[in-house]
């Protein structure tokens, strides 16, 4: 686990040991002020013929030492602090990055509510489990071992009660811990549920206030909180024992001490200023343990947060290029199926696409019709190697998809999604995903060729209009118009409109394919659709039925042969006639 995270430290190594070698000093120094007082006792007090001299020497090397430790533990927390913060950004940097790499088989394994809680909360909790480490961990080790040698030193017989008291106390922080790990797993996966229902809820809001349904969603959100409330207590009332029961060997330890101690004295076997230095010592000593089991604690809350992050930093990635040509370029838009399984679960008793196999000329338009469920959209997203056959293979430009880095591949294939998804930004900041140098007639030719152009302009600030978080500035249709001409900036080879004008009038959805037809010359176009009027016009339509291609011929022999194309068309064609 500590080899998974150990990268995130990186560029952060000097500020770490800082941290670390300052503790060091300033536990030293307060072990070294007991051993002061021990002699300023011994040698200016409990002495026939008290000496100033002495109480003052080593009473200014006591106030020397306080400041050097003062100074030395504010150096640390600076240290501690920068490195702290620095641990975390490049932890998330690591788990963003990772997640950037998932294929869509990789991010269905994780919902989005988990990935933020283990960017956030998970993280932070790391956070702190690191600062502790670095400070509180050494300095309290450092205290822990030189007191114990001192106190050993002053009363051999005396330390005997740290054989006791030291084994007890870690034998209890052992249990403690195991208990309470599943309890915290248990707690992260509550939090998980609820960030989820807070999350589906912001998405919906509009959903929401349009069923009335507030008051059903605030019921069940305060049911995920009393849930994660729950877990919580579960988890507390084991770990609150750790401070009751250490407090109680600690103050324990120090009535043995003063018990057995006063006897010494009064037998002449130790002298008072001794026992105040052991009585300094134990003190620190028990509590440098003490400290070490709210480390403890801290490890027992962080042991769920470093399994889930573990989790996604071990995620074996199922989409690799590593063995891919790096020169080869896509040359042209052909797209070729051959004898293609493919399976969410891949499992070969369990096909989503099964013995698809067709071949696309560069430059053709291909409309795709099926029912709900007939795994339209899983066909499309084979294309760019958004998921991995399970058997056959996808070609596109003459080469099998895995031959090309996933980069070259993908760019030069534009997909327009059945989830319309726009950034927080401007709409040029938006456009410009497609093509970042694109200049400024691109970007309206683009837009007047996916009818947005118009709409765009309407706006009080034109294309630097604010489209708010996911675009809720503006409607369905219009959201769609903007990501068809965010995809044709892309000047792809393979344009992939998966049901990409559903939203838009017919009169708006005709004038877009026409103008496709214009922009898009020489360029391989996918038209999914449920309206048969949008792939009237295609070259070829592939009819899909239950994950299987049953037909591939242009719109006119379809109607002949195809019985499925023909229901189809007959419904709607003369439902518009009728109306």
């Amino acid at each position: 686990m500590i080899k998974k995270l150990l990268p995130a430290v990186r560029g952060y190594e000097k500020q770490s040991i800082g941290a670390s070698l300052m503790i060091i000093i300033e536990g030293v120094l307060e072990i070294m002020i007991p051993f002061l007082m021990t002699k300023l006792i011994n040698e200016g007090i409990d002495v026939e013929t008290p000496s100033l001299r002495v109480i003052l020497t080593y009473g200014g090397l006591m106030l020397l030492m306080a400041v050097f430790a003062l100074l030395s533990g504010a150096l640390c927390a600076r240290f501690a602090a920068v490195a702290g913060t620095g641990f975390a950004a490049n932890l998330r940097n690591m788990l963003f990055r990772k997640v950037q790499d998932f294929s869509f088989a990789n991010v269905d394994k994780f919902s989005s509510a988990s990935i933020v809680t283990r960017l956030t909360t998970d993280v932070t909790n790391i956070q702190n489990l690191f600062t502790i480490l670095i400070r509180m961990t050494v300095r309290n080790l450092i205290i822990m071992i030189t007191a114990f040698c001192f106190a050993v030193a002053v009363n051999p017989t005396l330390s005997l009660v740290f054989a006791i008291a030291i084994p007890l106390l870690g034998g209890i922080m052992l249990f403690i811990m195991i208990k309470a790990h599943p309890f915290f797993e248990k707690m992260l996966t509550k939090l998980d549920l609820m960030n989820a229902r807070v999350q589906e809820n912001l998405i919906a809001i509009r959903v929401v206030k349009a069923f009335v349904k507030g008051d059903d969603e605030s019921v069940s959100f305060d049911d995920s909180a009393k849930a994660l409330r729950t877990a919580q207590r579960a988890a507390e009332r084991i770990v609150i024992w750790n401070n009751p029961i250490s407090q109680l060997i600690f103050y324990a330890a120090i009535v043995a001490v003063c018990f057995f101690g006063g006897k010494l004295i009064v037998a002449g076997g130790m002298r008072i200023g001794d026992l105040s230095g052991f009585l300094a010592y134990i003190g620190q000593i028990l509590s440098s343990v003490m400290m070490l089991s709210m480390v403890f604690v801290s490890f027992i809350i962080t042991r769920a947060s470093q399994k889930r992050i573990a989790e996604v930093l071990d995620e074996e990635i199922d989409i690799s290029d590593d063995d891919a040509d790096p020169e080869l370029q896509v040359e042209d838009g052909s797209v070729e199926f051959r004898d293609a399984d493919f399976s969410y679960s891949k499992n070969p008793d369990n096909l989503t696409l099964e013995n698809v196999s067709f071949s696309v000329r560069s430059g053709e338009t291909i409309g795709i019709i099926g029912g709900t469920g007939s795994a339209k959209t899983t066909l499309v997203q084979l294309i760019p190697r958004l998921y991995e056959v399970l058997d056959g293979q996808v070609l596109v430009g003459g080469h099998d998809v895995r031959e090309y880095k996933l980069h070259t591949l993908r760019d030069s294939v534009a997909m327009v999604l059945q989830t319309n998804l726009l950034f927080s930004g401007t709409i040029e900041e938006n456009l410009r995903w497609g093509n970042e140098n694109a200049t400024q007639e691109q970007i309206e030719a683009a837009c007047r060729a996916a009818c947005a152009h118009d709409f765009i302009m309407s706006f009080p600030n034109g294309y630097q209009t604010d489209l708010g978080q996911g675009g809720v500035n503006v409607s369905g249709g219009q959201k769609q118009r903007l990501c068809i001409a965010r995809a044709l900036l892309k000047d792809p080879k393979v344009v992939i409109l998966d049901d990409s004008t559903s939203a838009c009038d017919t009169a708006t959805d005709a004038a877009i394919r026409k103008a496709l037809r214009t922009e898009l010359k020489g360029t391989t176009t996918f038209i999914i659709a449920q309206r048969i009027a949008s792939v009237m016009d295609a070259d070829r339509v592939m009819v899909m039925d239950d994950g299987k291609l049953v037909a591939f011929d242009t719109p006119e022999n379809l109607l002949e042969t195809n019985q499925i194309y023909r229901e189809v068309y007959e419904s709607q064609m003369k439902g518009g006639e009728d109306e």
